[in-house]
């Protein structure tokens, strides 16, 4: 027999990374709850027909596909080969597949929400915590499978919406302690910029180029909108305005935004100065509720086809990570399954990356591990019959705790509280029998007192 293995992309988990993957789950699902978002879950697979031409052309060949089962079936063996051939040539074939793995927690959502459209109450406020695949290529901060935290509202087009999502990403992090760079920026800018310099049509060619400026760089972004049809004259006005990031990395927002105002092509967009309006109301929003980790960045593309409005990625000071968070505005994604006109925004936490951040800066409390916090030592069976019904009454009280599953020397009972990091030990041997006490000790400090048995219960082992 083979040595077993795991999928390229995927990993086990075990308690240690659990109880950290939950200290994260748990802190930005307190959050949502707070500000009145409801939880939600979709399947793990979708129909393919859901799922392709949503999320751009880089995005749809890294959609996980699945197999139609039944294709041993001696009536199905021709159509499955002539079914490899379209796939093997680029295209889909529904006598091959027509189920795929969901790639994010957004189209999913935007499906439910049209399904059940006439069934929901508006604004629709949601949050969903699942797990996405990707067929990428495995790297530190990138996995094939892969937990998302999306918080969405449909059914308005208020500025709002935008303002409190920001707000919960900095609400979150701080929380986490991860200082963090947020950084906004909008569709109708990205547009307008095309607008204004008559490339209308490439309009998502402009897009995808310059998503990828954290990869390639700025020279990288000109010669592949070279490769997609511009003319350096046009890239020229582009790269005046857009990478001014570059130059001016810690001007202010307010300085920035005099800088977008006073540029050649501003005037020569509408939709451009519409986009500049609302990233500068929602900037000034939440610099007046405190919040000024957020920066206008020209750079921010996010590379798919849905969002129309404002768009947001986050960033982990300290460390070398791609985005721990991003999302943006869609306001006509239902539009795809038949339900126009439900405008829509919605942020996503990547939780994987997260980790892997909050691991390298030591940020994870330290009691975060702990579990069980009290082990009765099993000394025999009449004392393990009293210690089995202190434990049951600390139980009621919400104190997790368990015994020693045989009667064993201290020393090996001791070791078993050390590697499990269970604060606390609580003996009633013989001795403690007959005086109906039991000695509680503190495995941290060594400390130990000795109570009657029926006070155990009211001890505080916090």
């Amino acid at each position: 027999m083979s040595k077993p293995g795991l999928p390229q992309g995927t990993r086990d988990f075990g308690p240690d990374t659990v109880r950290k993957r939950n200290f994260i789950f748990n802190t930005i699902r307190s959050i949502f709850e707070l500000y009145g978002f409801q939880p939600l879950e979709t399947p793990a697979m979708e129909n393919l027909e859901t799922l392709m031409g949503k999320y751009g052309e880089e995005g749809d060949k890294l959609i996980f596909k699945i197999l139609n089962n039944g294709l041993n079936d001696p009536k199905n063996i021709e159509k499955a080969k002539a079914g490899f051939e379209n796939v093997l040539a680029g295209r889909n074939d529904k006598s091959i597949t027509e189920r795929a793995l969901k790639y994010d927690l957004t189209i999913p959502f935007a499906r439910y929400v049209a399904m059940n459209h006439g069934q929901l109450t508006y604004p629709f406020k949601r949050y969903q915590i699942q797990p996405v695949w990707r067929a990428d290529r495995p790297q530190r901060g990138r996995y094939r499978e892969f937990y998302q935290c999306d918080a969405d509202v449909v059914g308005s087009t208020a500025l709002l919406n935008e303002v409190e999502l920001l707000t919960i990403y900095s609400q979150v992090f701080q929380k986490l302690g991860i200082d963090v760079d947020i950084r906004i920026n909008s569709r109708k800018v990205l547009s307008g910029l095309a607008e204004a310099i008559e490339e209308t049509g490439r309009m998502m060619d402009i897009t995808i180029a310059i998503d990828k400026v954290d990869k390639i760089g700025v020279d990288g972004v000109k010669e592949e909108l070279r490769t997609r049809g511009l003319n350096d004259n046009k890239i020229d006005q582009l790269n005046g305005l857009i990478f001014f990031r570059e130059e001016n990395r810690n001007a202010s927002n307010l300085s920035k935004f005099e800088f977008i105002k006073k540029s050649a092509l501003y005037n020569k967009s509408a939709t451009l100065q519409e986009g500049v309006k609302d990233i500068e109301y929602i900037i000034t929003q939440c610099e007046a509720s405190g919040i000024n980790n957020i920066r206008i960045d020209l750079t921010i593309a996010r590379g798919l086809n849905y969002y129309t409005g404002a768009i947001v990625e986050v960033t982990a000071k300290g460390v070398t990570m791609s985005s721990i968070g991003g999302g943006g505005r869609y306001d006509d994604l239902t539009g795809l399954f038949g339900v126009p006109n439900v405008p829509g925004v919605g942020i996503s936490f990547g939780v994987d990356r997260i980790y892997d951040v909050m691991e390298e800066l030591k940020l994870f409390p330290k009691d975060v591990q702990v579990g069980t916090r009290v082990l009765f030592f099993n000394l025999g069976s009449p004392e393990s019959l009293a210690a089995y019904s202190c434990m049951q009454d600390l139980r009621k009280n919400n104190i997790a705790c368990e015994l020693f599953h045989e009667n064993s020397k201290f020393d090996k009972q001791f070791k078993y509280a050390e590697k499990k990091n269970i604060p606390y030990v609580i003996i009633i041997g013989s001795k403690e029998l007959a005086e109906k006490t039991a000695v509680i000790k503190d495995t941290r400090t060594g400390e130990q007192i000795t109570l009657p048995i029926a006070q155990v219960g009211s001890f505080s082992f916090l």
